[in-house]
């Protein structure tokens, strides 16, 4: 299983592997040169001050050779001294590249992570963002793929460091004392295994934590969202001990990590410094039987925290590592999701706004039973068609098939003679608006929301589709006018002026077809007449309204009535009052309403 993330993590790395290299070759030089820091030491005491000629030189001959420039032991001091700051000076160097390259290497994989993310979270099928937590979406896309930067910035390049400190250290300690060294590395297994059992123990504890923050987060994203209905409520005390619970969830789950975590690195600083001091021990024994020097034994001192210190720290590489393959989890969860282009049309034929249902049916994956059955009509280019039907009836979903957020179970729907199954999916969503009850408006002026839609915006264009709205005389009211800017999901403007502004935004395209999802349900009678009056002028466009308001739907040249997924009726107004069936019933309903409230008002 872990095998997996790491060639995941390899897929995610490789395109940018000159920098993995170019890191790798610098952290073997500066592992390499930090071994030799120590035999400075040992060589200025047993060679320099002590002056021992049968102790062996173990410096490199390039670096001993410009040390014994110097005649007397003073001067040989102030060579050894230049040369190991040029030492440091060239690992602080091979350091930088290293970091540089590290951070080169992160922050692209991040960035391609973030985008694939993102692009495939737009191809995902409607049906999965209705169900999908969007808190949940922003969490994977944020702190996770921060996960897998920080392991590939800091933790990736650990490994390798600690590799080659470790083979470097290593083959130096045995050149000094080969009891000492096989006494210095009986404890890395220990510490390995330690640190394996760990990890184990504490991933479930991660995978926990990870799922209570993404809970965290959407409860937060959604309180803010809908801050409105919560003061209209008066739901902040509730919704306050809402996200306590959640936040108390998670803090309590981080705490446990973080009680683990101490666990480890203060039962591993115990074992450590037990074993120095049984190195130290050992060694000045040694010392005193004249079997290594004093200086050796410094020297031997700094290899082996360069041993022990590492390994610990390998323990922390572990820990990060499960914590990116949390993440990676949850990114490939959405990754691996179908994307919703692999089934498209492949024609982009004219579309004129002719469409035609012929006995289709559609169920939902996760219900066996159908919510449309056997739907045939036919639309001719330029009618006005509306749709009626209680909630749940169906409406809404036929729209849906039209555009293509979900595909009919059976059947066949035509768009001007070809198969919608047959037509792109991006071509078909460019040339049929759709407007919903509840639109949704981007923070950006009035003007920027109605032109989004087009390459340039033009402000003819967009005066012209807020008039056919009813909006621009509302618009023009305002201080800034147009400049106006909307607040969040168009907070600062009345339910009946977002879904305007959104109708303008579909119009200004200048579609051929075009849908209105009860998108007229919050605006009053009067400016529903003025809005499909000017519609009504649009003699080429194919105009289909879904609405609960009969004085809306009288007008059209066909209404069809639906329920429980079929056509109970259709017809002109005309023709479905003469049936005296359900329609008729609905149309009896609502005069009789709005008598009532007329006689109410004194009318």
């Amino acid at each position: 299983m872990k095998m997996h993330y790491i060639k995941t993590l390899a897929k995610w790395v490789k395109k940018d592997i000159i920098f993995l290299v170019i890191s790798v070759i610098s952290l073997s030089i500066v592992s390499y040169l930090l071994t030799v820091v120590p035999l400075f030491y040992q060589h200025a005491y047993d060679k320099i001050i002590i002056e021992d000629p049968e102790k062996e030189v173990r410096l490199p001959e390039y670096i001993v050779w410009f040390i014994n420039k110097g005649d007397k032991p003073l001067e040989k001091l102030l060579y050894l001294g230049v040369a190991l700051v040029i030492i440091q000076l060239v690992r602080a160097l091979c350091m930088l590249i290293a970091s540089f390259s590290n951070a080169r290497l992160s922050e692209n994989t991040a960035y391609k992570l973030r985008y694939n993310l993102y692009n495939h979270i737009q191809n995902l099928p409607y049906s999965y963002h209705t169900h999908a937590e969007t808190g949940d979406l922003i969490q994977r896309s944020t702190s996770d793929v921060d996960t897998i930067r920080g392991f590939i910035g800091n933790q990736l390049p650990e490994v390798f460091r600690i590799i080659f400190l470790f083979f470097f250290v290593v083959v130096q300690m045995f050149r000094i004392n080969i009891t000492l060294t096989i006494i210095a590395l009986v404890v890395v297994p220990i510490i390995f295994s330690f640190a394996l059992i760990f990890f184990n123990r504490i991933q479930k504890v991660f995978t926990k934590a990870d799922e209570a923050e993404a809970k965290m987060t959407t409860c937060l994203q959604e309180n803010l969202t809908g801050i409105r209905v919560v003061k209209a409520f008066a739901r902040e005390k509730y919704e306050i001990e809402h996200f306590e619970q959640k936040n108390r969830n998670y803090t309590n789950l981080s705490q446990k990590i973080i009680d683990g975590l101490a666990f480890y690195w203060s039962s591993s600083d115990v074992i450590c410094l037990m074993l120095i001091a049984i190195i130290i021990t050992v060694g000045a024994y040694f010392t005193l039987k004249g079997t290594i020097s004093i200086g050796e034994l410094v020297a031997f001192s700094g290899y082996v925290n360069f041993v022990l210190w590492p390994i610990r720290q390998l323990a922390r590489v572990i820990v990060d590592f499960g914590k990116s393959t949390v993440a990676l989890k949850r990114i490939d969860e959405i990754l691996n999701e179908k994307d919703e282009y692999i089934e498209n049309g492949k024609l982009m034929p004219e579309i004129k706004g002719n469409i035609s249902f012929n006995h289709v049916s559609f169920t939902f994956a996760d219900s066996n039973l159908a919510t449309l059955k056997d739907i045939t009509f036919d639309i001719k280019q330029g009618e006005t068609v509306a749709i009626i039907g209680k909630t749940g009836s169906g409406k809404s979903t036929l729209a849906h098939l039209l555009v293509r957020l979900y595909d009919y179970t059976s059947g066949s729907i035509k768009i001007d003679g070809v198969e919608l199954k047959d037509i792109d999916k991006h071509w078909i969503r460019k040339h049929i608006g759709m407007i919903l009850q509840e639109p949704f408006l981007y923070s950006k002026t009035i003007y920027e929301n109605i032109g989004i839609t087009l390459d340039q915006p033009q402000a003819e264009l967009i005066y012209n589709a807020a008039k056919m709205a009813s909006v621009h005389d509302d618009i023009v009211k305002f201080d800034k006018g147009y400049d106006t800017l909307i607040g969040e999901r168009g907070v600062t403007l009345s339910g009946g002026q977002r879904q305007r502004v959104a109708i303008a935004r579909m119009l200004v395209s200048n579609l051929p077809i075009v849908i209105f999802d009860d998108s007229l349900s919050a605006v009053d009678t009067e400016t529903d007449l003025a809005i499909r009056n000017a519609l009504a002028k649009a003699k080429n466009m194919t105009k289909i309204i879904i609405t609960h308001r009969i004085a809306t739907a009288m007008a059209s040249d066909k209404i069809i009535v639906l329920d429980d997924g079929k056509i109970l009726e259709m017809g002109t107004h005309d023709e479905l009052i003469r049936n005296n069936k359900t329609y008729k019933r609905i149309y009896d309903i609502q005069t009789a309403i709005e008598r009532e409230f007329d006689l109410e008002r004194g009318e």
